[in-house]
């Protein structure tokens, strides 16, 4: 049984009925739509249409493969079984949780219920993100800010990349007197692999952006336009006022998972770093965002997980050695503007392991065509079907 139709979801089911004929397979998902969401940053910016991103669950659910489009309400693992929210009572023998991430749209307050309106938008809104664009366009001058929350998120490089795509259409129509850029980041420093965060820090140095390290986003006052941010070594509280602001939500563990004895102290399905099997249900699985796999969580992440995970969930079917060792490889293509990408890819050491002949910390276009056009045909036919 395998909770979740996303990226990991589809492409563990995909491996699972390639790797052994007449394996029962079931995945549990209650959406009806599947989105490549890697593809929204440039949604927002302008760039590609939300349709290019978005396909039907039923065109890419493996042949062999049985859905139940329903919604996964607890997980009993003493008990092998799973509650949904049609009232079903369904055991497995072996669990794969591949269930993403929550976006906390609430913790902020003010933000709730406001994405697409007083200037606040998000690409992480599925809603909303052709919203980000409009806004991006409207803007006239003042103060752009972009936020990025202390809370594991989806593409660690996301808020960022939006703000260089904005900068270059106010570039485009503005003089730089009228307009500033701001980066409000939790975080202290701009990319938690120092190979890249110097690349960054000099695009955003280039362009006058200017970063505001260690500071959360913690309210929102939209019809005054105003975000209240608090340090978070000091405690010293700020207000800043915006004309526009790009919001990056907090995020969790689902409540599913974090209210189930699968979860680790912080939330997460706690799995052994390397086999993916968990570390007390020898017959749960995990990858993904919804996992406690110490990397960051990118779609590039899973498709080096999946594999790991199929290929030592078979071995464990058959009594043999888990054999496959996943090393946290993980990979950012941060769009750092129009036409223009550095490559990030490292593991769980943080040290970089690029798969091209040349320094990937470097802004280049061909990097860019690559996020651009080549991977997404990559995802749909190539990750989503087990073959890559």
């Amino acid at each position: 049984m395998i909770l979740g139709g996303g990226s990991g979801g589809i492409s563990v089911a995909a491996r699972l009925a390639r790797g052994r004929r007449g394996l029962d397979v079931c995945v549990i998902e209650p959406s009806d739509r599947h989105w490549y969401q890697p593809l929204w940053t440039l949604v927002g910016g302008g760039e590609a249409s939300f349709d290019e991103s978005e396909r039907s669950e039923a065109s890419l659910i493996p042949r062999g493969v049985e859905w139940l489009q329903d919604k996964v309400t607890a997980i009993v693992p003493e008990r092998n079984m799973v509650r949904t929210s049609d009232g079903l009572e369904v055991t497995y023998d072996h669990l794969v949780v591949a269930l993403g991430i929550q976006l906390d749209w609430e913790q902020i307050p003010g933000l709730a219920g406001n994405v697409g309106k007083y200037g606040i938008c998000s690409n992480y809104s599925r809603e909303h993100v052709e919203d980000t664009w409009r806004t991006i366009r409207e803007f006239q001058g003042g103060k752009a800010l972009f936020t990025h929350p202390s809370t594991p998120i989806k593409c660690g490089g996301a808020p960022q990349k939006i703000m260089y795509l904005a900068d270059d259409e106010f570039r485009a129509r503005l003089s730089p007197a009228d307009y500033q850029v701001e980066f409000w980041c939790a975080l202290p420093n701009s990319f938690a692999v120092e190979h890249y965060a110097k690349g960054l820090d000099k695009v955003m140095e280039r362009r006058g952006c200017t970063p505001h390290y260690r500071q959360e986003l913690i309210e929102l006052r939209p019809e005054q336009r105003v975000a209240v941010f608090e340090h978070l070594d000091t405690g010293v509280r700020s207000e800043e006022r915006y004309a526009m602001i790009h919001v990056t939500p907090m995020m969790s563990a689902p409540d599913v998972v974090s209210r189930s004895s699968l979860a680790n102290a912080t939330g997460w399905v706690d799995v052994d770093k390397h086999s993916l099997r968990h570390t007390r249900f020898p017959n749960v699985w995990s990858l993904g965002d919804c996992s406690s796999l110490p990397t960051s969580k990118t779609g590039a992440a899973i498709r080096k997980q999946a594999p790991v995970l199929a290929a030592n969930l078979l071995a464990a079917l058959d009594g043999r050695t888990l054999r496959a060792s996943y090393d946290g490889y993980t990979s950012c293509p941060l769009v750092t503007g129009r036409g223009k990408l550095i490559l990030a890819e490292f593991d769980y050491d943080k040290q970089p392991q690029e798969t091209f002949p040349f320094d990937q910390s470097k802004e280049r276009w061909s990097m860019y065509q690559l996020k651009r056009h080549i991977l997404p045909q990559f995802y749909w036919h190539g990750m989503l079907k087990g073959r890559a």
